[in-house]
């Protein structure tokens, strides 16, 4: 059986990735809607090619489409369509403890007949972190939301140190699954490369603040 995950180039995607193929399974195709509007991964303010890249260097094929506020929906079910007609039988994805988003997906992937699976679901995000630097994965805090973190953190490798600060952090879930921060995975032991990631400007999109990153030739 195939499966497919939704791909958003962060953390918690790596990570439910990297336990998926540990459990056995047959993850053929990543899947990721980015802002047409932008190009960018909305909240994540990662380049769409970034993406791209991640799944070369992975070595699993990308189905990427754009799709704005209004036809999120609608985008996500043409790919949801798009992976049945490819014979994939099951779809993951990598929330933790939000319900609602959860039930989301779940509704609208098992109305088209395909398996749901959430690797990470229920664990402690303390404890999710911490497998994501343990596994030996690499990552960079590409955004932050000013409102719920440290701008400090942005630019920040997602190590040990960084690890206990969010830890420590009052009010802050360790995973960033309120949106506190997001995160790009540039290396790890699923990669077959190393993805040379340049640190760009500093922008903001609302209460977000994000770094920019470009591939280094």
């Amino acid at each position: 059986m195939t499966y497919a995950l939704s791909w958003s180039g962060g953390k918690d995607s790596t990570l439910a990735l990297d336990r998926a193929v540990r459990d056995g399974l047959r993850v053929g195709y990543l899947f990721n809607i980015f802002d047409g509007a932008s190009g960018r991964i909305r909240f994540h303010g990662v380049r769409s090619e970034l993406i791209a890249a991640q799944a070369e260097a992975l070595g699993l094929e990308l189905i990427q489409r754009a799709a704005g506020e209004d036809d999120f929906e609608d985008v996500f079910l043409a790919i949801v369509a798009e992976l049945t007609e490819l014979g994939v039988r099951g779809a993951l994805f990598g929330n933790i403890h939000l319900a609602d988003v959860r039930a989301w997906y779940e509704e609208r992937t098992t109305d088209v007949g395909l398996e749901h699976l959430e690797p990470l679901w229920g664990d402690p995000p303390e404890e999710l972190i911490r497998e994501f630097a343990t596994r030996g994965y690499r990552g960079v805090v590409v955004s932050v939301d000013l409102s719920r973190s440290e701008e400090e953190w942005l630019g920040r490798e997602i190590d040990e140190g960084f690890i206990s600060e969010v830890v420590a952090a009052p009010g802050v879930d360790a995973c960033g699954e309120h949106g506190e921060f997001h995160s790009f995975v540039y290396d790890g032991p699923l990669f077959r490369r190393v993805l040379p990631v340049r640190r760009g400007a500093l922008f903001e999109a609302g209460s977000h603040r994000l770094l920019d990153l470009t591939l280094d030739g």
